[in-house]
């Protein structure tokens, strides 16, 4: 169980978020930024004490506190990421108040407001949530407060991660354009790559993934418009926007250019305004596209297609760089019997706390897939078949731990695993094939256990 501590003996920040946390791997070394915990404040303290615990199921650092005194004098102590208050916190309806008066004791010398959720176990009038809007609150909950939702919520109102650099690849046979071309995109933030070889176009596709391409018009080998023809032949790549940039004026032979798999045409001399504004709006319009298409609506995940590309790019690079790379499938236990039993409700919510707990447990330079239904697959670069499975092991006995509100008592779940390391005789697909066979066996062998396929 959780305990209230005495912020004078321990500061709430030395709570460290175990996203991303993973022993044993060699890559993750560097040690991870202290994550500032978040504050649970209710009325009944036996449920906040619960609620502490789910959320750090979670990973998620947390601190419930029971008085006003220890929520002053923790705030002193030191910020949380966010804080959860009972709208009646302290039994007389002075909840609003006090956080009217920490919000204001709490933002002295911060940049940002500290998200504040209120929460009221009954159904609150319109007057009720307007003075809980006055007093600095982001959302309002009501009924049962549940880890997951909860924690999407707070994930939503806490994330400051900012926004990867747009990527660009610069595509022209004088080293002398494409070098100044990347010196300007450069000085915007932005992430380049050029390639004097057009041949080379479609492997440097798939290892640098680029948001955006600059094609020049005239090569030796080939012309821009018959290379854009070649890019836009592969199904990944029809949505990437292309640029053509020459010194060519006729506006006849632009327009003929567009009109083979080109998006925009910017001639030389270029001015650098001219360039970032229009690489950047192409660039980060495709790029919040292409997030819709290749995600999973109820999720986030990334959706079966796109997480199976991403398999095989990962195979690509790993035996490039001679890196171990593994592959997991994940399948929740008895899923069906949750959907008849409380709902398909109930199966969505579940779906979402084990994505959530996936990405709150993985490293960022994981990737996570919906594969279909209530199946999930994991791309682990860099891993290797051991600690791919301990991971893997002990994420699954962290999230059979989470309760779920349901009559007539509350509701736990387990899934199923299999997982395959790369090696000479695996592709992208046999690497899916034999994670799913390992499935298959964990299922066989009692579920809610972790089967690994032996090289």
């Amino acid at each position: 169980m959780s305990q209230a501590v005495d912020p004078s003996q321990q500061c709430p920040a030395q709570h460290l978020s175990r996203t991303g946390l993973r022993k044993d791997d060699p890559l993750n070394q560097v040690p991870l930024p202290l994550r500032k915990p978040v504050y649970i404040l209710l009325q009944d303290h036996e449920r906040a004490q619960r609620l502490a615990q789910q959320l750090e199921f979670f990973g998620l650092g947390v601190q419930p506190l029971f008085s006003a005194d220890a929520f002053h004098a923790s705030l002193s102590e030191c910020p949380p990421s966010a804080i959860v208050m009972d709208v009646d916190f302290t039994g007389s309806g002075q909840g609003l108040l006090l956080a009217a008066q920490a919000q204001a004791q709490a933002q002295q010398g911060l940049p940002q407001p500290i998200p504040l959720l209120f929460f009221s176990h009954h159904e609150t009038d319109t007057p009720t949530r307007l003075a809980a809007v006055r007093a600095g609150g982001k959302e309002f909950l009501t009924g049962t407060l549940e880890a997951s939702s909860l924690l999407e919520k707070v994930e939503l109102l806490t994330s400051a991660t900012p926004h990867d650099p747009l990527r660009v690849l610069i595509i022209d046979d004088s080293r002398t354009q494409a070098l100044h071309t990347e010196r300007v995109l450069a000085s915007a933030g932005m992430i380049t790559r050029s390639l004097t070889d057009p041949i080379r176009t479609m492997a440097e596709l798939a290892d640098f993934q680029p948001d955006l391409i600059i094609l020049d018009l005239y090569m030796p080998a080939c012309t821009g418009p018959e290379l854009a023809k070649v890019i836009r032949h592969n199904d990944r790549y029809v949505s990437v926007p292309i640029i053509y940039l020459s010194a060519e004026d006729d506006l006849d032979k632009q327009l003929d250019a567009m009109s083979e798999g080109g998006d925009d045409f910017l001639t030389k001399p270029f001015r650098s305004r001219h360039l970032i504004t229009t690489v950047r709006n192409r660039a980060a319009r495709a790029r919040h596209l292409k997030s819709r298409m290749v995600r999973d609506s109820l999720t986030g995940l990334y959706n079966h297609t796109h997480i199976l590309q991403l398999l095989e790019d990962c195979c690509y690079r790993a035996r490039r760089e001679q890196q171990p790379l593994s592959f997991a499938m994940l399948d929740i236990d008895r899923f069906k019997q949750i959907n008849d039993r409380h709902g398909h409700p109930m199966g969505d919510r579940v779906i979402k706390s084990l994505a959530l707990f996936l990405k709150q447990r993985l490293r960022k330079t994981d990737f996570i897939g919906r594969y279909g239904g209530e199946e999930f697959a994991i791309v682990m670069p860099n891993t290797a078949l051991d600690a791919a499975h301990k991971v893997l092991d002990e994420i699954r006995r962290r999230f059979a731990e989470i309760l779920y509100p349901a009559q007539p008592r509350d509701l736990n779940c387990t899934f199923s695993a299999g997982v395959v390391q790369l090696d000479d005789e695996l592709d992208a697909l046999t690497m899916a094939s034999a994670a799913d066979e390992a499935l298959y066996r964990a299922k066989h062998a009692g579920r809610n256990c972790v089967v690994r396929v032996e090289p």
